[in-house]
């Protein structure tokens, strides 16, 4: 590789990776701010859970719609106006002061969020073909994404604590302006010659079909589960599911290729990509609430608090890839997802203790993050390496639309039973069985300033703190179990990656 070639290359690696610090910021970050938010603008407890499933809605829709694209059209081109984009949406979520213009922005966002994520590794494959650069390549955008993700909340902590919630935001505009101008200079542009046509009959139902669903779980608490509104979006669910299937099984290049399924490794691996995304991820977004209104945490406090369950994240994944390669992933993905729900139930034993604070809570904090620093990596490195090298692409696309898929409706589903968590404290201790799911609204958003006295917001916050939990906890550890057995069928041995 000439000089000038290296060079820029390098100036290609430093775009990708600034995208990917984008990315993982918006994920991470924004839970901290979420009480200030809730002040500040007015937000009620479901439009606080808008704000961060219309980013993870957004990005599952958009994701396999933009391979395609990209693989037709042009990497960078797509690139440049995913970063192009995701500066200018930052910018609208940063200066609105209206919540409804926030969830619309951070649905926009989400869009571009997807966009730079699926062109981030083709950018990479197609700029680094040695293998010794691509793994340098690969190493420092896995570096530097899990840094957006692990910092995210002490970051998003420090930035409310000197600045303000808006520049949470505000700071990815002058970040995706010099991710810009270096993937201009550095990105060479590729497309794949023999990309398929683009699969809206596929893209459509399945985005329709998760947007319902998460808008179901989100809205029924309200509506009631047999409202004519809540049975319609439940029918739209099913129906949308229903076309997705039948087209996909029909399409002669389907995005989502059911017949995957039928090699156990890949299966198990999709339960561990499945496991994370129920349980860790979503949890990160009811973490800062709990320690802030219910432990009496600052921002910075929270921020720091939060370390104890993402730093592991970062200092894991290289030993998962040793252990992955001398045990087999069929070991270590299932063992990472039994240390998440392991740790979760940690912590939902913790609350149990008179006097219960972060220490208690800090050793089931560590082990999920540890958990999850086993079973990231060898997840995705086995689903695309069990299938053959022309489907890889598409494993890859299952594997984080399953992720972000999962992670968006168990937000909602995390946010009903924090609620309903909630609401049973209060109508147990008041014997009142109405005119209270206002105030469980506020206290499960993080607001003490219910119309209760704060101790008893606080005792209420704490079992419904404890039922997400247990259901993260539990729901982890049986697809712990249910991935472990698929890998035995697949007949996984020691020394191998899949």
């Amino acid at each position: 590789m000439t000089a000038f070639r290296l060079s820029q290359s390098m100036l290609a690696l430093a775009a990708v990776a600034l995208s990917s610090l984008m990315f993982g910021l918006e994920i991470s970050s924004v839970p901290v701010i979420l009480p200030t938010i809730e002040r500040v603008l007015g937000a009620d407890f479901i439009q606080l859970q808008s704000v961060m499933n219309a980013y993870t809605v957004a990005v599952a829709g958009v994701l396999m719609a933009a391979g395609a694209i990209a693989d037709r059209f042009g990497r960078k081109r797509l690139f440049l106006i995913g970063v192009a984009a995701f500066g200018l949406t930052s910018f609208a979520c940063g200066v609105t002061d209206e919540i409804a213009v926030l969830i619309a922005a951070r649905f926009l966002q989400g869009i571009a969020g997807g966009v730079m994520l699926i062109c981030q590794v083709a950018v990479l494959s197609h700029q680094f073909r040695e293998p010794k650069a691509r793994s340098m390549a690969y190493a420092w955008w896995g570096v530097v994404f899990g840094f957006g993700l692990g910092f995210g909340p002490i970051i998003g902590s420090g930035i409310i604590a000197v600045a303000g919630w808006e520049w949470v935001f505000l700071i990815h505009v002058g970040l995706a302006a010099l991710t810009f101008g270096l993937g201009l200079v550095g990105v060479q542009e590729s497309r794949d010659p023999h990309a398929s046509r683009l699969d809206i009959a596929g893209i459509l139902p399945l985005s329709t079909a998760v947007l319902a669903l998460t808008v179901f779980i989100t809205e029924v608490p309200r509506l009631g589960i047999t409202s004519p509104l809540a049975l319609a979006i439940l029918v739209v669910f099913i129906a949308a599911l229903i076309a997705f299937v039948a087209v996909e099984r029909r399409v002669a290049h389907p995005m989502f290729d059911f017949g995957v399924f039928r090699i156990p490794s890949f299966a198990g691996a999709l339960l561990g990509a499945v496991g994370m995304n129920l349980s860790f991820w979503p949890l990160i977004i009811y973490l800062p609430i709990w320690f802030h209104a219910g432990l009496g945490l600052s921002s910075i406090g929270v921020g720091l608090a939060l370390l104890a369950y993402t730093l592991p994240t970062l200092a894991v994944p290289p030993l998962a890839e040793k252990l992955s390669l001398r045990f087999g992933a069929g070991l270590i993905i299932p063992a990472g997802l039994f240390g998440i729900g392991a740790g979760l139930l940690m912590m939902r034993l913790s609350l149990e203790l008179a006097g219960a604070g972060w220490p208690l809570l800090a050793p089931g904090l560590v082990l999920a993050g540890v958990g999850l620093g086993l079973t990231n990596t060898p997840v995705t490195n086995t689903a695309t390496c069990v299938v053959s090298s022309d489907r890889a692409g598409m494993a890859s696309g299952m594997d984080m639309s399953a992720r972000m898929i999962t992670l968006a409706v168990n937000i909602a589903v995390m946010g009903a039973i924090l609620f309903n968590g909630v609401l049973a404290h209060l109508q147990a201790a008041s014997g009142v069985n109405s005119e209270l799911r206002q105030v469980a609204e506020r206290i499960a958003a993080g607001s003490l300033e219910t119309g209760v006295p704060a101790d008893v917001a606080r005792q209420a916050l704490e079992p419904g703190f404890g039922w997400v939990a247990l259901y993260g906890g539990l729901g982890c550890l049986l697809l712990a179990f249910a991935s472990g057995a698929l890998f035995r069928v697949g007949g996984q041995r020691p020394g191998t990656q899949h």
